[in-house]
This record gives C-alpha cells, sequence and structure tokens, in this order.
C-alpha cells in the first residue's frame, strides 16, 4: 500500500472511530446514574468479545489471529486503557456532556507531542499549527476558571494522558500485532479486571456518598430492566468498532497525522448535548467547534489534496 494511501485510509479509520466512540460515551453516560462503570464495562465487554470472535472466525475459520508473542506489552497497554477508562467514564459522569469532551481533546496533543519525542516521527509546522488551533478551541470550549478545576476535570484530564500513552503503544506494536489481536487481548483484560471488581464491590459495600465523584465505581450491581438492554449492547457494538478503527488508523498512518482527527469528535459531543442531554451551545462554543474541526480538516485537506498535486511519492509526514 502506498504512503498516501495508507494516510487516507488512517484518517477514515480516526473518524469512524471518533464516531463510534462518541455513540459509546453517550450510552455510557445515559447508563451512568444507575449502574457500576465495571458492571457496564462487563457487559460490553462481552457483546465485544463476541463481535471480534465472529469477524477472525469469519475471516480465517480459526483463531490464529489471537496468537502473540507480546503478552507483556498487551498487559502493561490493557492497564493503562483500563486506568484511562476508568476516569474518563467517572469524570464524564459527574460533568456536562460536552465539558468532559473538550477537556479529553488534549489528548491529540500529547499524541503528537509525544510521537515527536518518542517514536521519532516528523512534525512539521503546519501539522503543528493545525493541532495548536485545535487546541485553542478546546480552551474556548473550556472557558477556563474556577469552574473547571474540580476533581471530575482532573480525572479526565489523566484519562488523556493514559490515551496518549496507549496509542502510542499501539503505534509501536503494530508491525507484529493485527487490529483485532491489539483489541482482543485488550477486552479480554477488561473482562477479567471487570470481573474482579464486581467481585470486590459489586455488592456496594464500597459505596460512600452516593453523590461523589468516585461513586460511579462503587455502586452495587443490578439486573438491568429490559429497556435497558439495548444501551448495554450498543456500549459493547461501539467498542468493539470504534476500537477496530482507531487501532487500525494508528498501525497504518503516524500518529501525529492521525491523532488531530479526534478533535472532530468535538462537534459530535455537542450534537449528542443537544439531542440526548438538552444541552444547548452557545456563541463561544460554536467558536470553538470552527477551531477544532477547522484544524482537523486543514490537515485532512494538506494530505490528501495539497500535498499529493505537489508530490504524490513524497513519504507520508514528509513536509507537514
Amino acid at each position: 500500500m502506498s504512503p498516501s494511501r495508507a494516510a487516507l485510509l488512517g484518517i477514515l479509520c480516526m473518524l469512524g472511530g471518533v464516531f463510534f466512540g462518541t455513540v459509546l460515551d453517550v450510552a455510557i453516560k445515559f447508563l451512568s446514574s444507575g449502574y457500576a462503570l465495571h458492571q457496564i464495562i462487563l457487559i460490553r465487554t462481552l457483546v465485544a468479545i463476541a463481535i471480534l470472535v465472529a469477524i477472525v472466525l469469519r475471516q480465517d475459520g480459526d483463531f490464529r489471529q489471537f496468537r502473540t508473542r507480546r503478552i507483556g506489552a498487551h498487559f502493561w497497554r490493557t492497564m493503562i486503557v483500563m486506568l484511562s477508562n476508568v476516569c474518563f467514564f467517572t469524570g464524564l459522569a459527574a460533568m456536562p456532556f460536552a465539558d468532559a469532551l473538550a477537556i479529553a481533546y488534549v489528548a491529540p496533543l500529547l499524541i503528537t507531542g509525544a510521537s515527536a519525542l518518542f517514536l521519532g516521527e516528523k512534525v512539521g509546522p503546519h501539522r503543528w499549527g493545525a493541532v495548536i488551533a485545535g487546541l485553542i478551541g478546546v480552551v474556548v470550549m473550556l472557558r477556563p476558571g474556577a469552574e473547571a478545576i474540580q476533581p471530575a476535570a482532573i480525572l479526565v484530564l489523566l484519562s488523556s494522558v493514559c490515551y496518549g500513552i496507549s496509542q502510542l503503544m499501539t503505534r509501536q506494536m503494530r508491525e507484529t500485532e493485527s487490529t483485532v489481536t491489539l483489541n482482543i487481548y485488550l477486552h479480554v483484560g477488561f473482562l477479567l479486571i471487570s470481573l474482579v471488581m464486581g467481585l470486590v464491590a459489586g455488592d456496594g459495600r464500597f459505596l460512600g456518598d452516593p453523590d461523589s465523584t468516585i461513586a460511579f465505581l462503587f455502586r452495587p450491581w443490578v439486573w438491568p430492566p429490559l429497556p435497558d438492554w439495548p444501551i448495554l449492547i450498543v456500549t459493547g457494538i461501539s467498542v468493539a468498532v470504534a476500537g477496530l478503527f482507531v487501532s487500525q488508523a494508528y498501525r497504518l498512518a503516524e500518529a501525529a497525522l492521525v491523532a488531530p482527527f479526534e478533535y472532530l469528535g468535538m462537534p459530535l459531543a455537542i450534537l449528542a448535548g443537544v439531542v440526548v442531554f438538552g444541552t444547548w451551545p452557545d456563541a463561544t462554543a460554536w467558536a470553538g467547534i470552527a477551531l477544532i474541526g477547522g484544524a482537523g480538516l486543514y490537515v485532512l485537506w494538506r494530505e490528501t489534496v495539497h500535498r499529493s498535486v505537489k508530490d504524490p511519492a513524497t513519504p507520508v509526514g514528509g513536509d507537514l
């Protein structure tokens, strides 16, 4: 596959991952008032594993894609992603939907900078400019002030750091691990951790203050009523599809290229806030959307149009 085609496919995979990731966030935010986070993770993981197994059986008819010699790397990646999930969804449960997503979108900037420092990927001034413009859009959305400094916001920021580390690990593991392999070991890890959490805290013994920021972690498990099952199943479908798309994006293209496209999830977050949670954006919010969306679209234009016209053979990341 040519570098330019790989870059385009990587971008498209990231856009698909952002969409399904937003669906996942909406579903978990919707469920967060009635369930423990580890119960939701258990159910969504069972659905996701079933989907991944079905994909593998349809492709190969056996489980050869699940073989790996890097079980240690999968273990640490799973721990980091799990910490990111716990921090993000705990913060999300206690914050307005769009505010939490806005804070989370510092992650692409962290990935871009770290890819230059630790992976040796070239990050040119145009790409840096686009990422910084997206970050400014996030700042606009945040309206920095005293209200932003709260435990839930700190949890979301910590989640972003962990997410950035996990995606750099995905980039490093791409030569030996397939997209399915990266995801199946992640979900098996989630399954084991959520089962342990259920055994330890599933009876609600550690709940304490039910209105605290971390109450989402320690609620007792309950049997979901019938109307909630479709939403719970959607979380599993969304996490499986989003994980496949995002892992493939970081396998196909440089982290510094695809990371800014995560900013395009911000308009989706605003739309979800309006439609699902009744949170309407004001003029400041729309200014942030314009900066964030514009930054991602600029990178897309420069990568797929401007550079290909100038020199189709230029390696990915060569002059961006």
